[in-house]
């Protein structure tokens, strides 16, 4: 069962990062909507096509607050949520099948 336990854990460290690199993202695409930026600028595209899915129905769940979004921070919450509930929750599970403490 160790096997599995270590499998879950690295599932679990990989889920980590992959949230981590997407709170930055998250974060600089907040940063640039403060300035206006080129539209055509490939890395500004790059953080709308890999935020506006996710970031779009918080925005429309969301109350109108006089032209002020607050979805990057709705967002950032549920990230920070991910991390602490799910990613912990599978690293528990893994080590608990995995026997002993790494």
């Amino acid at each position: 069962m160790f096997v599995l336990g270590n499998f879950i854990i690295a599932i679990a460290q990989v889920f980590n990062i992959a949230l981590t690199i997407y709170l930055w993202i998250v974060i600089i695409r907040a940063f640039i909507s403060w300035v206006s930026p080129d539209p055509y600028n490939p890395v500004v595209q790059f953080l709308h096509k890999a935020t506006d899915p996710v970031l779009g129905p918080i925005a429309r769940a969301l109350p109108p607050m006089g032209g002020m979004d607050i979805s990057p921070i709705i967002l950032i919450l549920i990230i920070y949520f991910l991390q602490w509930f799910v990613v912990k929750t599978l690293i528990q599970v893994g080590l608990a099948l995995h026997g002993s403490p790494i």
